[in-house]
């Protein structure tokens, strides 16, 4: 390789190490990111996690057409309850 790809190489690390620095930081000292926040920083990752706190799981229509079905084939009649009727 020739040197002008090693300063390209280098400095494409360099601008890496730069944009993942605050995250890395965050993460160094308690195992989870963003704990190193300081400032409107924090209060806006303490604001975000106090309203994912209060977030509901709503239920899909696909989930309850699903247990419809489900039900629906539970209440179907077997083989063996018609063999049953016929004796």
């Amino acid at each position: 390789m020739s040197w002008p790809y090693l300063v390209l190489l280098a400095l494409a690390l360099v601008v890496l190490a730069g944009a993942e620095w605050q995250r890395l930081v965050g993460a160094r000292g308690s195992g989870r990111p963003g704990l190193g926040r300081l400032g409107s920083e924090a209060r806006e990752a303490r604001a975000r996690q106090k309203r994912k706190a209060n977030l509901t799981l709503i239920r899909s229509e696909s989930e309850e057409f699903a247990e419809s079905v489900q039900r629906d084939l539970a209440d179907l009649p077997t083989i063996e309850e018609k063999d049953r009727r016929r004796r």
